[in-house]
């Protein structure tokens, strides 16, 4: 699943394409994704101009005059600039919707059709507090996160550091795999009751969070399964893992056999000498 880091090395790779752009039309094939695309979105994005393009989370907010278009990647989703000239690609099984410009075709395409394209009206007040929006936790590159917000919404909790961090209630973005990379480097162990962490650890964890998430953004994030960028390259932060998808290989920094566990459904990579 696209995380943070692939979501957001897709916006940067769009923008420069969209920003201050005009949608000739929109075509939608696929209506059925997670949620129906609304059924009006053609005719209200036609001839709009894409302001900018912003990230909350792991979704892509797309400004205009008119409101914004929220698109979640889901699972498998991806979007891709294409050449519209001298003639559009043709659009293959999983390609649902393009936003066609006058050079260049702006392409979802999303085999397990768990991603999200839907429209939030400036009539609806700010995309800010949309329902899927209003609940999320803190950016992680902002000042707001730190490791006194993470100790203090944490007080008394029973639940895993890790299942605490994937929640999205305190930080946003720190999906299973930076979990589990983020934990390593901060040298907390994932099992460890979220509410048992002290101060001190939960600021080792905040600039292991923000390290790990801006190493893994400037190699264009991790390509597993089959997330590409906005222009078909791969990431390559996967050859850097620590623990990540390691299991019963040596640790980097002190060769102890990586171990695999399951947390909520979820494969857990650690270190357990680096890591207590």
């Amino acid at each position: 699943m696209p995380e943070l880091p692939e979501v957001e090395v897709t916006r940067r790779g769009i923008e420069p394409f969209v920003a201050g752009r005009r949608v000739e039309r929109v075509e939608v094939r696929t209506p059925a994704l997670r949620w129906p695309i609304p059924p009006h979105l053609a005719k209200t994005m036609k001839a709009l101009k894409i302001e900018k393009v912003e990230r909350r989370g792991k979704y892509l907010l797309f400004e205009t005059s008119e409101g914004w278009l929220i698109v979640h990647l889901g699972m498998t989703g991806t979007l891709r600039v294409l050449r519209n000239v001298p003639r559009p690609p043709d659009a293959a099984k999983h390609d649902h919707i393009d936003l066609i410009f006058d050079e260049f075709i702006l392409r979802f395409r999303d085999p397990r059709r768990f991603g999200a394209v839907l429209w939030h009206s400036r009539e609806d007040g700010d995309v800010l507090d949309h329902p899927l929006l209003a609940g999320l936790g803190v950016e992680p590159f902002t000042a707001e996160f730190s490791g006194a917000l993470m100790y203090r919404q944490t007080r008394g909790r029973k639940v895993s550091v890790k299942q605490a961090l994937l929640a999205g209630t305190m930080v946003v973005g720190v999906g299973n795999i930076y979990a589990s990379e983020s934990l390593f480097r901060a040298g907390i162990r994932p099992t460890v009751a979220a509410g048992r962490v002290s101060l001190v650890r939960y600021d080792l964890l905040a600039d292991a969070v923000r390290t790990t998430l801006a190493a893994a953004i400037e190699k264009g994030g991790s390509t597993l399964r089959d997330f590409v960028g906005s222009n078909g390259e791969s990431g390559y932060f996967q050859l850097d893992y620590f623990v990540y998808d390691r299991a019963g290989q040596p640790c980097h920094v002190c060769g102890t056999a990586i171990k695999q566990i399951v947390q909520g459904q979820r494969s857990t990579y650690f270190c357990p000498r680096c890591q207590r």
